[in-house]
């Protein structure tokens, strides 16, 4: 499993680990604080009506921490603007209401995150939204759903929770050809091992709670575009409906970002170990995992991946008690919701973060465990999976 491209690392002319630790980041002016401060003010002084010291003048609309970190989220995915939200869920709204209007349509994964899912079934289709889900890993199945009225091809690659992996330069393509947009929710890959936006994407979007603070302490969302009339609507409702992360959670964020690098060779490595310990388990009777050679996405991913990551999902052998039964019975890997932090997670999808779907196209299977590798020391993991199944 190491077949992975080394995808571009963006625009700016340093390395990615570079600017993940000095993007929007310089030492503070006035004293030399080497960390951007916390600004924790809700209004700014002005030297007279309208004249804002460098534009700030309420924290709803800009804030100094949230600015720095903004343009290091837009250097980290290689793009020219970035937002930061208070959720990735706050941006995910944000990017829909943004392109979408009553009687559009949309092309979602027919195995998107739950909450994603949540957002368009029950909300946007009471604005005369409606969607079409589709497999993201078949291009012609993607091309064939799109619409005169389509304005977004929504993707997430690899897929949460099944991992499947959309081809974003050929769906670029596709969307584009359309006349519409195309948007990559990058959570599961990390601006660290995939650049969607230099593969043709429109927008990227992230929920910075997961690889990108990376310790399960804060919650947050990102935009990154090119587009400069994308990103003027984006800060319009960032602005205007005021989903905005604090300062603290910018700097959480931004302090997380910086070792983005490491943890995510170190989450992926893990992840390996762990593949390699339940390929032929007799408790498994399906390992997903874009590494897998065997996995239908995994030349596509190792063409626009730098690695395969930390995300696996297993299909049980027993059904659903089993599936249970493991997330139960592991010591090190914690039973919880969410992702991508340092400490190693599982949880039941069908029950957990994708109960939304129940009943619905996208309904996941009840004998699914996904499992969210931290960066523990790797035989302690394996032991504790290997136990687990036992």
């Amino acid at each position: 499993m190491s077949d992975a491209a080394d995808p571009a690392t963006g625009t700016d002319e340093h390395g990615f680990a570079t600017r993940a630790i000095h993007a929007g980041q310089d030492p503070d002016p006035r004293t030399g604080a080497v960390n951007v401060p916390i600004f924790a003010s809700s209004t700014f002084a002005q030297d007279g009506v309208g004249q804002m010291r460098e534009g700030y003048e309420y924290a709803r609309t800009a804030n100094p921490t949230r600015t720095a970190l903004e343009a290091c989220l837009a250097s980290l995915e290689g793009g020219r603007h970035g937002r930061a939200f208070a959720s990735g869920m706050a941006a995910t709204d944000t990017a829909l209401r943004s392109m979408l209007r009553p009687g559009d349509h949309l092309v979602i994964p027919d195995d998107a995150y739950g909450g994603t899912f949540r957002l368009i079934d029950k909300v946007f289709s009471q604005w005369g939204v409606d969607h079409t889900p589709v497999s993201v890993n078949d291009v012609d199945a993607v091309r064939a759903a799109i619409e005169p009225r389509t304005k977004v091809v929504w993707v997430e690659t690899p897929t949460n929770p099944l991992l499947n992996i959309a081809d974003i330069e050929a769906l670029a393509q596709v969307a584009h050809d359309a006349g519409t947009r195309l948007v990559v929710d990058n959570t599961f890959a990390s601006p660290y091992l995939q650049q969607p936006l230099a593969l043709g994407a429109d927008v990227v979007l992230h929920s910075t709670t997961k690889y990108l603070g990376g310790h399960s302490d804060v919650v947050g969302g990102a935009l990154v575009t090119d587009d400069p009339a994308l990103d003027e609507a984006f800060a319009f409702l960032q602005n205007g409906a005021g989903a905005v992360p604090g300062p603290f959670d910018a700097y959480l964020t931004m302090r997380g970002a910086k070792t983005l690098a490491l943890r995510m060779e170190q989450h992926s490595t893990n992840a390996e170990a762990i593949v390699d310990a339940l390929q032929g388990h007799p408790a498994i009777s399906h390992v997903l995992y874009p590494g897998l050679t065997e996995h239908p996405g995994h030349q596509v991913a190792a063409r626009q991946m730098r690695r395969f990551g930390g995300m696996i999902s297993v299909r049980l052998a027993g059904g659903r008690d089993a599936a249970l039964a493991f997330c139960d019975r592991t010591e090190i890997f914690t039973l919880a919701e969410s992702l991508g932090g340092i400490e190693s997670l599982i949880e039941h999808p069908a029950a957990m973060t994708h109960a939304s779907t129940a009943g619905s196209a996208l309904e996941v299977p009840d004998d699914l465990v996904r499992l969210s590798v931290g960066i523990e020391t790797t035989a302690d993991l394996v032991a504790d999976v290997e136990q687990a199944l036992s």
